[in-house]
């Protein structure tokens, strides 16, 4: 098992009390619910290149906003309205990991996906969901080399 930042790993073991598919995947309709896109203040349709996830079927884009203390606050796009799974990592990823050193951040794996959402999901989604967090990876590496 990963060693997760504490704040994931509480999420995580959330998801762990809730033994029934139906209800982990209610849990995570619910945090899709709460999703909040990117402010206009830091981007604006169309949104850049450089900040889509390759290979997400949701189309999603993820910035990494500079805070005032040497972190970051994760921001997200998602176009596809579809895109409830993209859109409820999106959610745990900023509530999760903004506010924490890059160096923290790296060291999230991207198979942390599967202990989200379980071993179920197609090629396709699974590609995309960790490319959300590798891209989050490398956007955090750029924003603080810059």
């Amino acid at each position: 098992m990963a060693d997760y930042p504490e704040k994931l790993q509480d999420l995580l073991d959330t998801l762990a009390l809730l033994p029934d598919r139906g209800d982990r995947i209610q849990m995570l309709i619910d945090l899709a619910e709460r999703f909040e896109e990117v402010p206009e203040s830091l981007a604006r349709r169309p949104f850049p290149e450089e900040h889509r996830v390759p290979g997400c079927e949701s189309e999603a884009f993820v910035w990494a906003e500079p805070q005032d203390d040497g972190t970051f606050r994760y921001r997200f796009a998602v176009e596809n309205p579809q895109g409830i799974s993209a859109k409820s990592l999106a959610v745990i990823l900023d509530q999760t990991l903004s506010g924490l050193p890059p160096d923290e951040i790296a060291r999230v794996p991207s198979d942390l996906i599967y202990d989200v959402f379980g071993n179920e999901l197609s090629m396709g989604k699974s590609m995309g969901l960790m490319g959300m967090i590798c891209k989050l990876q490398s956007e955090t590496k750029k924003a603080a080399a810059s």
